[in-house]
């Protein structure tokens, strides 16, 4: 007896579950993935069980069903082989094994076992339609077919086992019983589009025109209310080369409904088809600007219409004014003024056009995302920082999840020295945090809550928010700076200061503000040497470099026994500086270091 591996099972394709039942019962019931259907029908059986043999066979079966619940396939498995030893034509036996032999890939011996099992109950269309199914998965699309034709006898009023052949049909290449399979269809759900479309399809792959064209004539004259199936008459002539009949149907249709879009539509393809192109575009501007046109439609046609003065080269100017003819009457949506401000940035227009087009978005669309973050960076970049404030406001209104309108509004009070709006800005957006979020400004986010807390005075928070800003993203490099150079000022953690203010030089090895952090950390460790090589580099890297830079550089060059140079640097530091005068004449003066809390 064939032994099968119990790691080879995840679950079961077939259940048994309710072929226990029928055994019990007497009555054959199929089992597909758990569905249950009953049609009440003995088991044909060549050879009559004895009483004895009959009991036994329950007994195992219901065996087999419990050792499967229990997850044991193997035991299970061969208790339906033993099932067979009693009865070799139980159909429901066979059934079941099959599922085995499909979770094996066994695809013969499936087949061989889903064969029997309808052989032995021709009339269980459970049976047939999963062998049917079987020989789908296994590409024998013949047996397949025969299969499902089957199943259609025993159950003519099934629309989807139709369906099903015809697409079996169609992939065997047989349009002629294509055609007959859709008549079956069209004589259970009646005469509808989706059937003449299909049988237009088959006559147009058999190359019979007139059938086909037939086909879509009958539709209209069973609908004679609905225009469309006109139109799609003269769209078909249209396109078969019988343009005068194909304009008798446009103008018939238009004549009983002028306001008719489809067909509009049609009419403009005509116009193309015979070069009258002046026609075409008058056709298109008019349903362009109809308010019977659904929006959808003008939205293509304009694509369309973009689309063919870009590949021939045309001028510009004529799609922006139909833009502006199109935007000047009532709209249902933002849909074609962001139409407008996407080609208008495609052309690479200047910013005032830019903001007039984002601007006609939002007075149709205020809670629009897009339109308003392309203001705001425009705004930003003109350091418009109190436009950049009225455009973040509404933002945060219309979109309190979006964290971008708190860092724009919480940037441009802080360029306005508007400290208390600023933190409290950037605050509520952190309460907006998700997983979503960008890493990036979330660090950002708390990177520049620690620097106003530092202003402060409030440097345990302010350390607290920079660690926050590292959680998010451990190489935010001005974070690093910040953090590092507070700590030296502090004259605390400075292994940690040194290690955070290391990276930033890595990061970038020529930015004199990270090299004068660094070389100030190593003179906090009374590394001096170290410290004149970092201070050097940061002196060379900027010929502009800032007082306080050339304050340390005074401070590091006398550490490191250098009077002169010191001297020099501390009188261009107050030359130059508005910083602490008193603190750089005293070391002028005694003409030695002084810290900072020694003052």
């Amino acid at each position: 007896m064939k032994k099968i591996s119990l790691k080879r099972f995840s679950r079961l394709s077939w259940g048994m579950g309710m072929l226990v039942v029928l055994i019990m019962t007497g009555s054959c019931t199929t089992v597909k993935k758990g569905q249950i259907v009953n049609d009440n029908v003995q088991p044909v059986l060549t050879t009559p069980l004895s009483p004895n043999d009959s009991k036994r066979f329950s007994y195992f079966f219901l065996e087999a069903e419990r050792q499967q619940l229990l997850g044991n396939y193997t035991a299970a498995y061969d208790l339906l082989q033993h099932c067979l030893d009693i009865n070799p034509d139980a159909a429901e036996v066979h059934f079941a094994l099959a599922s085995y032999h499909s979770e094996m890939n066994e695809n013969n011996a499936m087949l061989s076992a889903m064969e029997k099992a309808a052989a032995l109950r021709p009339d269980n269309d459970m049976y047939l339609e999963t062998l049917a199914q079987a020989y789908v998965k296994t590409h024998d699309y013949d047996k397949a077919t025969e299969a499902f034709e089957r199943l259609a006898h025993n159950n003519p009023m099934r629309v989807d086992v139709l369906s099903m052949l015809l697409s079996l049909y169609q992939v065997t290449g047989k349009q002629d019983k294509m055609i007959k399979t859709l008549d079956r269809m069209e004589t259970i759900e009646g005469s509808n589009e989706d059937i003449t479309l299909s049988k237009m399809q088959v006559y147009s792959m058999l190359g019979d025109k007139k059938q086909e064209f037939n086909e879509l004539k009958s539709l209209a004259r069973q609908h004679p209310n609905d225009y469309k199936y006109r139109v799609m008459m003269g769209n078909w002539l249209l396109k078969n080369g019988k343009e005068k009949e194909a304009l008798e149907e446009y103008n018939a249709v238009l004549k009983k409904e002028p306001d008719n879009i489809m067909a509009q539509l049609s009419m403009m393809d005509y116009y193309r088809a015979q070069h009258q192109d002046s026609l075409a575009k008058a056709q298109m501007e008019s349903l362009l600007v109809s308010p019977h046109t659904e929006n959808e439609s003008k939205l293509l046609l304009m694509r369309q219409f973009v689309s063919e003065i870009e590949s021939s080269g045309g001028d510009s100017t004529e799609v922006l004014n139909l833009f502006n003819k199109i935007l000047s009457l009532p709209q249902p949506n933002a849909d074609m003024a962001q139409l407008a401000a996407a080609y208008k940035s495609l052309k690479k227009m200047p910013d005032s056009v830019l903001v007039k087009a984002h601007e006609k978005v939002l007075e149709l669309e205020p809670d629009n995302v897009g339109s308003r973050l392309e203001l705001l960076q425009m705004a930003w970049h003109d350091e418009d920082f109190n436009r950049v404030v009225s455009l973040s406001k509404p933002g945060v209104e219309y979109r309190p999840d979006n964290i971008w309108f708190y860092y724009f509004l919480g940037l441009a009070y802080f360029r306005q020295d508007k400290s208390d709006l600023a933190l409290s800005t950037f605050q509520k957006g952190v309460a907006q945090v998700n997983e979503e979020s960008s890493k990036d400004i979330v660090s950002d986010f708390y990177a520049i809550i620690g620097d106003i807390l530092h202003e402060k005075g409030l440097n345990g928070k302010a350390y607290e928010a920079y660690d926050s800003c590292l959680q998010w993203k451990p190489d935010n490099i001005s974070c690093l700076n910040n953090y590092a150079y507070y700590l030296s000022v502090e004259n605390k953690d400075l292994a940690k200061a040194e290690q955070m203010s290391y990276r930033t030089v890595k990061a970038e090895p020529n930015n004199s503000t990270y090299l004068d952090t660094y070389a100030w950390i190593l003179f906090k460790q009374q590394r001096f040497a170290e410290a004149k090589i970092y201070i050097d580099q940061a002196l060379a890297a900027d010929s502009t470099v800032s007082d306080v830079i050339i304050e340390h550089a005074g401070d590091i060059y006398m550490m490191n026994g250098n009077t002169e140079e010191a001297l020099s640097f501390w009188k261009k530091a107050l030359q130059q500086g508005e910083g602490s005068k008193a603190l750089l004449q005293k070391k002028i003066r005694l003409k030695k270091y002084i810290d900072e809390e020694e003052k």
